[in-house]
């Protein structure tokens, strides 16, 4: 598929309906809400905002013993929130992400960057920083959150021009994220998550993640070929990264274990982050972007 332009990521269409989503407010119920002592988002500043009448159920804790001194009754203190959702997109760019089953077909990276084009989108708008790591068998890009529209066009620039090469170490990269994230916030991974070192290390590296505080979505990009397994001739398989082989095999004889050890492989993963309290979006090609996306931000945040 020809390479798109940065603007082409954004999608006007897309655009209109992610702006009615607030990624914050879960942030916020998640962070303060549910109470500053037990949350892993406890430390973002609050600011006094007003009284009101103590009712039943309300935290002793909150009454404003000072104004009862004085009024002889039980007022309870209203605190505003002041907190910047600081989002980083963690962008697998291995040689893995360069597959398109088809041609003319988008490829699984250009499939994430549609996705991640939308999240940055909605960041950027509710004025939250974003920023973007690009990384394969390293680290190859760390760019620092900002939350201009132009640092926005900067990051899809970036991942336009970017072709997809290397071995995949995702887990070892991901604990450098991990320790590289100055502040709590959300981190949002695009990723077909096959990494050799294995499912176990990716978990790992996931809950080293959580255990920092950050609240870790994942979009688990597939192509549409590597999901329906539509071959039917005897067919070379080879491995994009080099790391084995190619295989000769009939696609008729394989393709009920295959795709019964695809779904395994996902499920495992869906169960372990449901675990760990990590959003698992499973995402293939052969739906457009657009469905996965909007049905995740309406769970997401309850519309």
């Amino acid at each position: 598929m020809p390479k798109l332009a940065p603007e082409a990521y954004l999608r006007p269409e897309i655009i209109r309906q992610v702006q009615r989503f607030d990624l914050k407010a879960k942030f916020l119920i998640e962070g303060f809400l549910s109470g500053l002592h037990s949350s892993p988002f406890k430390g973002f500043s609050v600011e006094f905002s007003e009284h009101r009448k103590y009712v039943r159920g309300d935290d002793v804790r909150t009454i404003d013993w000072k104004l009862w001194s004085r009024t002889n009754r039980y007022y309870v203190k209203q605190y505003a929130a002041e907190t910047n959702l600081t989002g980083h997109l963690v962008m697998d760019v291995s040689a893995s992400m360069g597959y398109a089953g088809a041609p003319g077909a988008v490829t699984k990276l250009q499939y994430a960057t549609y996705l991640a084009a939308a999240m940055a989108y909605l960041m950027v708008r509710q004025q939250d920083p974003v920023g973007l790591v690009t990384c394969a068998d390293r680290i190859r890009v760390f760019l620092r959150p900002r939350s201009r529209t132009s640092h926005l066009y900067a990051i899809l620039k970036l991942l336009a021009d970017t072709q997809p090469a290397g071995p995949t170490r995702l887990a070892e990269n991901l604990h450098r994220v991990a320790e590289m994230i100055d502040h709590r916030g959300m981190v949002l991974i695009f990723s077909d998550l096959l990494d050799d070192a294995g499912e176990e290390k990716v978990l790992e590296a996931l809950s080293h993640l959580r255990h920092r505080g950050h609240d870790v979505i994942i979009f688990q990009v597939f192509d549409a070929a590597e999901v329906h397994f539509p071959f039917t001739e005897l067919t070379r398989f080879e491995d994009m990264e080099g790391t084995a082989g190619p295989v000769t095999a009939d696609p008729q004889a394989v393709r009920a274990a295959y795709r019964r050890e695809l779904e395994a492989f996902r499920e495992r993963y869906k169960s372990e982050c449901l675990k760990r309290h990590i959003d698992f979006v499973p995402v293939d090609t052969s739906t457009s972007f657009d469905k996965p996306l909007l049905a995740y931000l309406q769970k997401r945040c309850g519309k």
